[in-house]
């Protein structure tokens, strides 16, 4: 209770809100933050987790866990990905949640701080295969506000579910708009 405490204390101290509009939160599901715009998205949103007593887990990139700091990015539930090698990371997760009564995997659908075309689609295939809610965990530098806005049941139908996303967001404004991602999928590849 101190630690939530402590990080509810340093957020306002520095001008920041945290907010739950969630009326109760499942004891398993996958956690997105957006935007994702700055390297200052990682220690706010790391407080507001605390804050908010979230225990948690989040994949960040295999190079945040090198020494000297990797350890602690251990320490605060991070699990390190190699993104250079293709691993079925969404079959993974899902494993891990279906053995789980209580997980939160928190991710950053954006999946880097600068702009991109289409939001990697890893949380939501994740949330479909393991039977979870998405949870829409949010940062406004604009309003100072982060927190929890709203849970999403995916219902299978991805460019329906990412209109709902969107529409979300899209008051949602990231330390450097400039670089905020485009919340759709990546275009289906036809074969033939």
């Amino acid at each position: 209770m101190i630690e939530r405490r402590l990080a509810s204390g340093l957020l306002r101290i520095v001008g920041w809100r945290v907010v739950d509009e969630l009326p109760q939160r499942p004891a398993r599901y996958v956690l997105i933050g957006a935007p994702h715009t700055s390297n200052w998205d990682f220690p706010i949103g790391m407080l507001a987790i605390v804050a908010l007593g979230i225990k948690r887990n989040w994949v960040g990139k295999h190079t945040l866990f090198r020494p000297p700091m990797g350890w602690l990015m251990r320490a605060l539930g991070g699990v390190p990905i190699d993104r250079t090698q293709r691993h079925n990371f969404v079959d993974q997760v899902v494993a891990a949640f279906r053995e789980a009564d209580e997980m939160v995997i928190a991710l950053t659908p954006e999946g880097t701080r600068g702009h991109t075309e289409y939001w990697k689609t890893g949380f939501y295939y994740i949330a479909l295969g393991a039977g979870v809610p998405i949870v829409l965990g949010f940062i406004d530098y604009r309003r100072r506000r982060i927190g929890l806005g709203r849970i999403l049941d995916p219902g299978g139908d991805l460019d329906a579910d990412m209109a709902r996303i969107r529409d979300f967001y899209a008051d949602k404004t990231g330390k450097k708009p400039e670089n905020k991602g485009e919340i759709r999928a990546a275009p289906r590849r036809e074969t033939v």
